[in-house]
């Protein structure tokens, strides 16, 4: 443990990450502008989210699911396209608590962990219920479909990266390293906790899931949101 925190503390950590996502940031924003400027404004925001949270991870998440390059379609790859919008919206407002609550204002754990959870839930949620009202689906159906869809894989999401991030946190103030690296790293981990979640969503009609890219146009409709209606 103590190994991994002095990991976690090194300047080189965090400037080699820094390094390895802005390409990665740069080739994703460039490849959806060109060979997938089809797909709808929302997931090109949604991939492009994903690489600046995760980095390399998030790349490899794209290409393996999000392309229109894909050789064929699977649940798993539908169930990261899924797991990819939740975790866009989640993650922004997961950063937002935690720099608020215990970077700025160093409250106590859960209290930082009530905060982030709370705007993590208004984040992800907002980014479903959206689309779909815009869409032309009412305030209330909007709002149960997307409670039901939504909540097990934020929650799951939102357990583990809050959860780890504390951990690895240990209390470092956002002037430390650790601070920032925690939360990198926690990121990722609440991705890949909440992708089983939303196979399993998908895979019993919960979740409509995100549509094949293959067959996506942006002109036609593009992609359903992500809520069962």
């Amino acid at each position: 443990m103590d190994g991994l925190r002095a990991f976690l503390d090194s300047p080189l950590f965090l400037g080699l990450w820094i390094a390895t996502m802005l390409p990665c940031l740069l080739w994703t924003i460039r490849d959806l502008r060109t060979r997938n400027a089809h797909l709808m404004s929302l997931m090109k925001l949604v991939w492009a989210l994903t690489v600046f949270y995760s980095g390399p991870i998030g790349l490899l998440v794209y290409r393996w699911s999000g392309r229109k390059e894909i050789a064929d379609d699977t649940l798993a790859r539908r169930g990261f396209r899924s797991v990819a919008h939740c975790y866009s919206g989640c993650g922004m407002g997961e950063i937002v608590g935690v720099i608020v609550a215990a970077g700025l204002l160093s409250l106590a754990s859960i209290w930082v962990s009530a905060i982030t959870f709370a705007l993590a839930y208004v984040f992800g949620f907002a980014l479903t219920v959206g689309p779909m009202v815009q869409g032309g689906t009412p305030w209330r159906e909007a709002l149960r479909d997307a409670a039901i869809a939504e909540t097990p894989s934020i929650t799951v999401m939102e357990v583990t990266a809050i959860g780890v991030s504390l951990w690895l946190a240990s209390g470092a103030g956002m002037g430390e390293v650790r601070f920032w690296t925690s939360l990198i790293v926690s990121l990722s981990c609440g991705l890949f906790a909440a992708w089983p979640v939303n196979v399993a969503l998908i895979r019993f009609g919960v979740k409509e899931g995100m549509m094949d890219p293959r067959h996506t146009h942006h002109g036609s409709g593009g992609e359903g949101h992500d809520a069962h209606a």
